[in-house]
């Protein structure tokens, strides 16, 4: 099994590959806070454990067998904030740090456990999709609020991230996952965004809030 360090490589991989194939030292060496050097030594090894392509210069590939590992160390980190969230009531902004370190526990039961407490979710907390047991995703076709016309009545389903500024913002804007709300009026200024609840109150979304809201049609 890998250590906690070759995990958290394999996942910052694994996310990075899920919106580019191309992955450079550079780029990953940026993401983990560590030097090139550093980054190039760990690649190193997570190849002789096949679980990575690398050649100087060339782009990091993740092999089937990384890509799965990756995905099942995901499948861990977003049980977890869904059990933090729905069985321990922690907020949507607390459960990231804390799942952070749970993820790294190697024991499948207490996962397969989680998982059966919590009636087999298929997402987490902030709408992304959970991996099955065999690292599979099930990737829902949800839509950027910003393509939304004016008029649409829709429902947020997910987040393009999860930052913690992010979801504090969503909260004093008293907007969470399920939050059912219409397009009410773009400002051709900005571009931010009037939305209407049900309960017929009105607030104004900025431009950069509304590119990180996944909303389905009603």
């Amino acid at each position: 099994m890998p250590t906690q360090t070759k995990e958290n490589y394999l996942k910052e991989i694994y996310f990075i590959n899920q919106k580019s194939t191309s992955i450079s030292i550079s780029e990953l060496a940026k993401n983990m806070s560590v030097s090139k050097p550093t980054a190039n030594n760990m690649i190193k090894k997570m190849q002789e454990k096949g679980w990575v392509l690398y050649n100087k210069y060339k782009p990091i590939k993740l092999t089937p067998k990384g890509e799965t590992l990756g995905a099942l160390i995901v499948r861990k980190h977003r049980l977890t904030e869904m059990f933090l969230s729905q069985v321990m009531s922690f907020g949507w902004e607390e459960v990231h740090d804390i799942a952070e370190e749970i993820e790294h526990i190697q024991s499948i039961k207490f996962f397969d456990r989680m998982d059966e407490i919590l009636g087999f979710p298929t997402i987490d907390p902030h709408g992304s999709p959970i991996p099955d047991k065999k690292g599979k995703v099930l990737k829902p076709d949800y839509l950027n609020l910003t393509v939304i016309n004016i008029g649409q009545k829709v429902r947020l389903c997910g987040l393009t991230k999860s930052s913690k500024d992010l979801l504090l913002y969503l909260n004093k804007k008293k907007i969470k996952l399920g939050t059912i709300f219409t397009v009410q009026q773009i400002e051709n200024f900005d571009n931010s965004i009037e939305v209407l609840f049900e309960n017929k109150s009105t607030i104004i979304l900025t431009f950069e809030a509304c590119q990180c809201l996944l909303v389905e049609k009603l």
